[in-house]
Formats: C-alpha cells, sequence, structure tokens
C-alpha cells in the first residue's frame, strides 16, 4: 500500500482519490507517521438501493398527524401534572 506525506496528498489529491476509487487504497502520514488509510467505499446496488417513496401504498397517516397527542404534550412540557 502507498504511503503519501500530506503535502504530496494535497497537491496530488485527484489523482490519488481516483486511485483509491479504483481498489488501490493509500495511507497519508506526518512526519513519517501514518495518519489515516483512504479507500474506496462499498455503496450499494441494484437491489439494496433503498429509494425515497419506497413504501408508498404501505401504510397510511392519520388526518389528525399533526395535532394528535397536542394536550398530553402541551401537560407535559407546560409543567402541568
Amino acid at each position: 500500500m502507498t504511503t503519501v506525506n500530506i503535502h504530496e496528498a494535497k497537491t496530488q489529491l485527484s489523482r490519488l482519490v481516483d486511485q483509491a476509487a479504483s481498489g488501490k487504497p493509500f495511507i497519508i502520514a506526518k512526519a513519517g507517521k501514518p495518519l489515516v488509510k483512504v479507500m474506496a467505499l462499498e455503496t450499494p446496488t441494484g437491489k439494496q438501493v433503498r429509494r425515497l417513496g419506497f413504501l408508498e401504498g404501505h401504510f397510511r397517516v392519520p388526518a389528525d398527524f399533526d395535532t394528535m397527542g397536542r394536550t398530553e404534550i402541551a401537560r407535559m412540557f407546560g409543567g402541568e401534572k
């Protein structure tokens, strides 16, 4: 695994990130001491990808959702017992 110092990492960041994304992780060091390892993330693909709205039609939100429990919440946070 390649080790680069901070100065080199700053000047070559785009190239280094491209390499890491293609499966060649690298280590950034400061004064010769390893600090961080940069590597590609495992991102979900296919059926692992979750989309907004994927539960549409599976449940219903009550019409009074914004107001339900209002009295009890006011009592709890209003200091009433």
